[in-house]
């Protein structure tokens, strides 16, 4: 005892439980880093993520490291406390010594050190990261018999201490992470990323025109006609059909027409000339595999067919688009389709309006599991073609035909119940 000072005894004392807090930092710390941004960090040749994420990718050698210099710490603090025990008063105080320096070790070298470092894994994890690679080199053949004892006795449990976590995310899992990045992401990229991931959640059949509103060019019609829609067009890309839509025959795109206008000798026989070989999909393809068949079939315009064939309706690549990056003006409740917003809170609705757009648009939480438009909606519920004046709910909404055609509703007014509480969805669900 006369070889080692009080003083030199005290001073290793508190360099020991330094020492443990670190270890007790560095383990919260590399555990609780982000392995997306610590991979991030490593490609773009941060020093100190491609050390921490080089000792993280065996976390069984690096638990065994710290854990191996923590107990010995930890331990050997307690031998020098109580040599300064017995030397200060006896025996007597091993007790009281005891308390304090488990009280000691608690807080200043697991509860303190860890919480920072949980805090703040980085600014932990990266510098430690610098010592804990010589010392696992160093100690690496104790670590490496304490990982063997310990990964066999797990293989006894039937554990693979070689499986390691899956790192993947799933869609809702990512979903949580970018609604979570909250002001780090612009709100307009959250809702572009969010409609990437709804991709697969949606079908054609939700974001297709339907068949009654797609605008096309009759070839039986009256060559006098035909020239009249040519002339006052305003889409790039039209269905050219003979007598129905169910008979098409191609796409026509204006600016192959455009030279040919101008020419006395343009007639029906060089506009079916230049007409596109028309592009059928199924109505129930979900929009990220339509996306690929897109650009695999390299088309921007698509007819949607039923389960018989029948042609429904017509979906477009700038469709698609809309359901990721949004609609294409300043502000989407001012233009969605067939809705007009009255002064006193209700909105006529045309019955083609899709239902899926009037909530994305305003917040609204009508059902759009089934019918993708107000009729059919209206039509489900009351499973009869209802009179104008009929007034129903749906949720918290109010639906009152204003009017009818023969077999369908043209038009409806929707009033929330009570005071409105739905805004625009700033989630990117819909």
């Amino acid at each position: 005892m006369d070889d080692f000072p009080l003083f030199a005894l005290f001073i290793t004392l508190f360099a020991l439980i330094g020492a443990s807090a670190y270890f007790s930092s560095s383990e919260t710390a590399m555990m609780a880093l982000n392995r997306y941004r610590l991979k991030h960090l490593a490609e773009r040749e941060h020093g100190g993520a491609r050390r921490a994420l080089a000792l993280l990718e065996r976390p069984d050698r690096l638990i065994g490291l710290i854990l191996l210099g923590n107990n010995f710490v930890n331990i050997l603090a307690a031998q020098i406390c109580t040599l300064l025990t017995l030397h200060l008063v006896g025996e007597s105080g091993l007790i009281a010594s005891t308390l304090i320096l488990t009280a000691v070790v608690l807080v200043f070298a697991e509860v303190l050190p860890k919480t920072l470092a949980a805090l703040h894994p980085e600014r932990v994890a990266f510098p430690s990261a610098r010592l804990l690679g010589p010392l696992l080199w160093a100690l690496y053949p104790l670590v490496w018999l304490l990982n063997q004892i310990s990964n066999g006795t797990l293989s006894l449990f039937g554990v693979n201490p070689q499986g390691g976590a899956v790192d993947a995310l799933s869609r809702e899992e990512l979903r949580t992470v970018v609604k979570e990045a909250g002001a780090m992401i612009p709100h307009k990229h959250r809702e572009m990323l969010f409609g990437i991931l709804d991709l697969e959640n949606v079908t054609v059949e939700d974001i297709m025109v339907p068949r009654g509103e797609v605008y096309g060019i009759n070839l039986e019609d009256e060559w006098s006609d035909i020239l009249e829609q040519l002339v006052t067009c305003h889409h790039t890309r039209v269905p050219c059909y003979e007598g129905n839509l169910d008979n098409m025959v191609g796409i026509l795109h204006m600016r192959r027409v455009a030279r040919l206008l101008r020419s006395d000798e343009f007639d029906l026989g060089d506009l079916r000339s230049i007409l596109l070989e028309p592009y059928f999909v199924p109505m129930t393809t979900d929009l990220y595999v339509q996306l690929i068949n897109f650009q695999k079939a390299r088309q921007r315009i698509a007819f949607v067919v039923d389960e018989y064939g029948d042609l429904v309706g017509l979906v477009t690549l700038e469709d698609l688009l809309e359901e990721v990056i949004g609609e294409f003006t300043t502000d989407p409740q001012l233009y969605v389709r067939d809705v007009y917003p009255q002064a006193d809170g209700s909105f006529l609705v045309d019955g083609s309006a899709n239902i899926r757009e009037i909530n994305r648009a305003y917040g609204f939480d009508l059902p759009s599991d089934g019918p993708k438009t107000i009729n059919g909606l209206i039509l489900e519920t009351l499973e009869d073609i209802p009179i104008t004046g009929t007034t129903f709910r749906v949720g918290d909404m109010t639906i009152e035909i204003v009017q009818t055609l023969e077999k369908s509703v043209k038009t409806a007014r929707l009033t929330l119940i009570g005071e409105r509480t739905h805004k625009p969805d700033d989630s990117g669900e819909s």
